[in-house]
């Protein structure tokens, strides 16, 4: 390995002479000082033909150079630790949770009223079936006249009721409760009836219809309040 000093012959001096040669301008030092805090140290060694081992033997033997090096190093601290003012974005957030939980409300109260037009149409189709099975028992009469006529009223009053139902599903729950007690009674009866022979079981698997009805009252009433959204079912009467 070669050595990095050698010794100075000429004339009459000798002694040691280093590498790099000192530099005495304060001005320029600080220069390259400068760009050495700042990343570009090779830049202005190439810019001005300097070393930049020729700063810190500057620095060794320069007390003003090193304190203006302390003084430079605090302001470049100060600069890159300064505080970044940072937007609020509360309110944008917020905005933005609301308008997806809003998203995610309408999508619901759209499927609850895709599933209640359903059971509207539904209901409202086996009232008019119901119209149309007593209206001939209602004109005609079948079996005895009197309680023929009697039973044929009463269908074409409940399938009122339905089809009221099915038109305001809102008041759909009130006729929940009928509807259940009239499809248990007619089951009720109808066992009773078949254990004693005085009716085939083909005669009254037809009162399953009123279990039907029943269940389709109970499922449009609880789809109204959800399709209809918070702040319309507020305004339904009870």
């Amino acid at each position: 390995m070669t050595s990095r000093v050698s010794r100075d012959t000429a004339g009459n001096q000798t002694g040691v002479r280093a590498d790099y040669p000192p530099m005495t301008n304060c001005d320029e030092v600080r220069d390259g000082l400068s760009a050495r805090l700042d990343g570009e140290v090779r830049a202005w060694a190439a810019e001005t033909g300097r070393e930049p081992g020729t700063l810190d033997g500057h620095l060794a033997g320069c007390p003003d150079c090193r304190a203006w090096l302390r003084a430079a190093e605090q302001v470049n601290r100060a600069v890159r630790v300064q505080a970044v003012t940072v937007p609020d974005l509360t309110a944008p957030i917020l905005a933005a949770v609301a308008a997806e939980r809003d998203a995610a409300a309408s999508a619901v109260r759209r499927q609850a009223a895709g599933r209640r037009q359903i059971l509207r149409v539904a209901l409202g189709v086996t009232a008019v079936v119901q119209v149309l099975l007593a209206l001939p028992i209602l004109l005609a009469g079948v079996g005895e006249l009197h309680t023929g006529r009697e039973a044929a009223s009463f269908d074409i009053a409940l399938a009122v009721g339905f089809a009221l139902a099915a038109w305001r599903p809102e008041r759909a729950r009130a006729f929940v409760p009928v509807a259940f007690v009239l499809a248990a009674c007619l089951t009720v009866t109808s066992v009773f009836d078949v254990a004693d022979g005085m009716t085939a079981l083909a005669h009254e698997i037809g009162h399953a219809a009123a279990f039907v009805q029943a269940g389709l009252l109970w499922a449009l009433s609880r789809t109204t309040g959800i399709s209809r959204g918070p702040r319309a079912a507020a305004t339904v009467a009870p």
